[in-house]
């Protein structure tokens, strides 16, 4: 993360969501800077995917508000969000799997040329060109993942592990300036954890990306992330650099001390 580094990307302010009498998110503010790699853990089921959904728009808030570059996002729908250039992962995998993976790719890149996607499928040249565009953009998205030579081989023929990054790729091909990814180290094994976190840090650098993740993995948090937030129960209980969140005695309460 670079120091010269003092506007935050994205700026939580007391968000609070209830469902029903739940209390699921409960007046959660921390800044997240750009290009840092920023943790959320703690518990099952305290609150890291539902706060996930408020980013990206997915559900309402109940209360506080949402600063993306400068501009409130609380109140916008989640494809006016990934317009404005946040893109996401899923907990569970949402892609397409009777398409190849480089149709997964491909379909995530009409969001920045939809008045053209009509041109395309007509032939008309101009079309024509952006959706060749579209495809090598693409094949360089999968080759980054080592996923280039089965490009045309249908997603759901992948293993989980290679599922998850092609998922990565695909909000990639979103072209998002914050990159927020829900426990993308689910069901691998070590050495592919390694990998990811290599190629998360990769990424970062190479497209000057700011990345907020959820994982369970804590030793991949703690050696990836430049900080990290902890919820319990809907609340925030801390916040700062791994180290420090490490040895918080709130923190190895609700979480760590049975790690």
């Amino acid at each position: 993360m670079s120091s010269s580094i003092v506007q935050p990307i994205l700026e939580v302010k007391g968000l609070t969501r209830y469902f029903g009498g739940l209390l699921a998110v409960d007046q959660v503010s921390f800044t997240v800077q750009e290009q840092e790699i920023f943790g959320l853990i703690g518990p099952n089921g305290a609150g890291k995917t539902t706060l996930f959904n408020l980013i990206t728009g997915l559900i309402p808030h109940s209360k506080g508000s949402l600063i993306y570059q400068n501009s409130p996002i609380t109140q916008l729908k989640p494809y006016q969000i990934a317009e404005r250039g946040i893109a996401r992962t899923f907990q569970n995998l949402r892609l397409f799997g009777n398409l190849s993976a480089l149709e997964n790719v491909v379909i995530a890149r009409h969001i920045h040329n939809q008045a053209h996607l009509i041109s395309g499928i007509l032939g008309l040249p101009r079309g024509v060109k952006i959706e060749q565009e579209n495809y090598q953009k693409a094949r360089e998205l999968l080759a980054i993942f080592g996923l280039a030579e089965r490009a045309e081989q249908k997603a759901r023929n992948f293993a989980y592990g290679d599922q998850r990054r092609l998922e990565i790729a695909r909000a990639l091909a979103l072209e998002p300036k914050l990159l927020l990814l829900d426990e993308p180290a689910a069901g691998m094994n070590p050495s592919e954890k390694k990998e990811l976190s290599d190629l998360i840090r990769q990424i970062g650098k190479q497209f000057q990306l700011t990345v907020i993740l959820i994982e369970h993995h804590v030793p991949l948090v703690m050696g990836l992330c430049d900080r990290i937030a902890v919820l319990d129960f809907g609340k925030l209980i801390a916040l700062g650099e791994p180290e420090m969140v490490r040895n918080d005695p709130a923190v190895i309460e609700a979480y760590l001390g049975d790690e």
